[in-house]
Parts: C-alpha cells; sequence; structure tokens
C-alpha cells in the first residue's frame, strides 16, 4: 500500500460486507472476488448504486471499494467463532472459480454453510496480500504469495502463525484453503469505523 491513506466510508464498508468470495486455484489458490457478481448480483453497478444512491461512478466506487478491502483487511476485529451464513456461490457459475464446499461428485455448492472462524484463520487475515486484479477488475489475494513475498506458502503461513512450518504442512494446507469461508465472513461480521486508514 506504500504508506498511501484508503479512505473507509460507511457505503464502503457496506459494500464490502455484500462482496462474494470464491476460490481461485491459479498459483497456491487464494479468495478472490467472483467476477460474474461481485456484491451478489449481475447487475454489480445497481448494487453499487443501491449502496451510495448515486447511478454515476459505479466503476470508480468499485475501485475504491477494492482499495478499503486492504484497510478492512488488516484493521477491521472479529472474535473467533462458529457463524452461519448463506452460501452466494450457490448460483453462481464456478467453472473458472470455486468454492471449497463444493461437492465433487454433484458438482453442487450448499445453500447455507456453517463454518468455525479460528484465532488462526484471524491472525492470517491481516497478512492476504490482496490486490486488483485488473484482467477481472474485482479485489483478490494474490495467489502466488497470498500471504506476501518472500517465503512458500508454508513458510510465509507458519511465520504469520508464530509456528514452525516443518511437519506442519497439512494442517497449513488445510488452513489456507479455509481462508475462503473464513475471510467471506470477515467480511460479513469483522467490526470498523469508518476513516482513514493507512
Amino acid at each position: 500500500m506504500n504508506g498511501q491513506e484508503i479512505d473507509v466510508t460507511l457505503e464502503r464498508i457496506a459494500l464490502i460486507r455484500r462482496l462474494v468470495v470464491a476460490w481461485n486455484g491459479e498459483g497456491h489458490g487464494a479468495p478472490i472476488v467472483h467476477p460474474d457478481a461481485p456484491y451478489g448480483s449481475t447487475a454489480w453497478d445497481e448494487d453499487i448504486a443501491n449502496v451510495t444512491g448515486d447511478d454515476e461512478g459505479a466503476e470508480e466506487e468499485h475501485r475504491a471499494v477494492g482499495e478499503a478491502l486492504k484497510a478492512f483487511v488488516r484493521h477491521a476485529t472479529l472474535k473467533p467463532g462458529r457463524f452461519t451464513y448463506h452460501n452466494p456461490l450457490e448460483k453462481l457459475d464456478l467453472s473458472e472459480f470455486e468454492d471449497v464446499f463444493r461437492d465433487a461428485a454433484t458438482g453442487r455448492s450448499p445453500a447455507q454453510i456453517t463454518f468455525d472462524v479460528t484465532a488462526e484463520h484471524l491472525a492470517l487475515i491481516p497478512h492476504l496480500a490482496v490486490i486488483w486484479d485488473a484482467e477481472r477488475a474485482v479485489p483478490a489475494v494474490e495467489a502466488a504469495e497470498p500471504y506476501g513475498a518472500g517465503a512458500g506458502l508454508a513458510d510465509a503461513m507458519a511465520a504469520r502463525l508464530g509456528i514452525p512450518a516443518a511437519g506442519a504442512e497439512g494442517r497449513l494446507d488445510r488452513l489456507h484453503h479455509e481462508m475462503q469461508p473464513a475471510l467471506q465472513i470477515f467480511l460479513r461480521y469483522a467490526d470498523i469505523a469508518p476513516g482513514p486508514y493507512r
């Protein structure tokens, strides 16, 4: 973020809460906002206008939400716990992206998700390398280095969690894939005050 100031407004918080988190299978895999329906419907510009009350400037606001998301994951707070949410991926095209809860046999995603967000998930979320995917025009987590540059996936995760990576690869891989539902819940329920953030 290079120390830039990001304005996290009430409207941008409301839009962040509506973001639909899918799984991008490229690289190590990472959460991505579903480009077909970033705010829950395919009419994403109308989704933005419904929140902002402004029919103009949807593209600029969409891009600003991507910037605000960087501040949101670093500064918002949530307590560990069990959460249930309606799965917005249930009715979306998952030919390019995935849902970690998708049934391999039927190809369907469940309508309701119940998931335990742990302290480990919450320790990793502030380190997610949120970028703007210019090709798809949505916010995403960098799939090549989801937790920042300079180390392999297991080493980067272990460093963020303060544990040794050796012997924990299976646990860390499972934890990494759980970041899709953990981030979806975090965006919906984490607390943040509006204002400027770096």
